[in-house]
């Protein structure tokens, strides 16, 4: 019998969503997996929040003015944006099309609200959801950061328990207690997804 009656998969790239409340390790996840998978690429972000230390412009972010970001949204160049702590982010459409039409598969660490705006335009999106072990353990890392203020970290705890809430919108939900563990089952997540006979 000829091999031409198997079918051959196609494993198109993913278009994966990364959500969190801020300090429950999306940014150090979402790296380690590009690590370990040249597929995955970091979709960059645009912000009109100002650099923290060691930031670089066009690599961790793209730092834009109000005015820039504003008139970004009137031109319908996001896929998402969102105001988050004060400050706006956005991802911009041409972005993540690019990396897919290169095989890419996108990975966009946002919050909540850009989660919920991607699945509605994008449906096929796979959605991940980042809990912490306790809300004890999300403030001792966030003061464990040093990068922000009492009075941040305090909207940011407050945020938190809003965004803890919508989970329930997601595809999948991964405590970050063991990071390893964590980084172990997003993988296993993005195996199955690749294996899926739909979209």
């Amino acid at each position: 019998m000829s091999d031409s009656v198997i079918p051959q998969p196609q494993n198109p790239p993913l278009l994966i969503v990364v959500s969190g409340p801020s300090g429950v390790g999306k940014t150090r996840i979402c790296n380690r997996l590009m690590e370990n998978d040249s597929r995955l690429v970091r979709s960059i972000s645009a912000t009109t929040r100002p650099p923290r230390p060691g930031e670089e412009d066009g690599t961790d972010y793209f730092f834009w003015g109000e005015d820039e970001f504003k008139s970004a949204i009137g031109e319908g160049l996001f896929l998402e944006w969102a105001m988050v702590h004060n400050h706006r982010y956005g991802t911009l459409d041409a972005t993540v099309d690019k990396l897919l039409g290169e095989q890419k598969s996108p990975v966009l660490n946002i919050d909540v609200q850009g989660g919920a705006s991607v699945k509605a335009i994008r449906p096929d999106a796979v959605l991940i959801f980042l809990l912490p072990p306790s809300m004890k353990a999300l403030e001792e890392r966030l003061r464990g950061r040093s990068t922000d203020s009492e009075a941040v970290i305090a909207t940011r705890l407050q945020n938190a328990l809003t965004e803890l809430k919508r989970y329930e919108d997601y595809d999948y939900v991964v405590v970050n207690d063991d990071f390893d563990q964590a980084v172990a089952q997003i993988e296993s997540i993005m195996t199955a997804e690749r294996a899926r006979v739909r979209r």
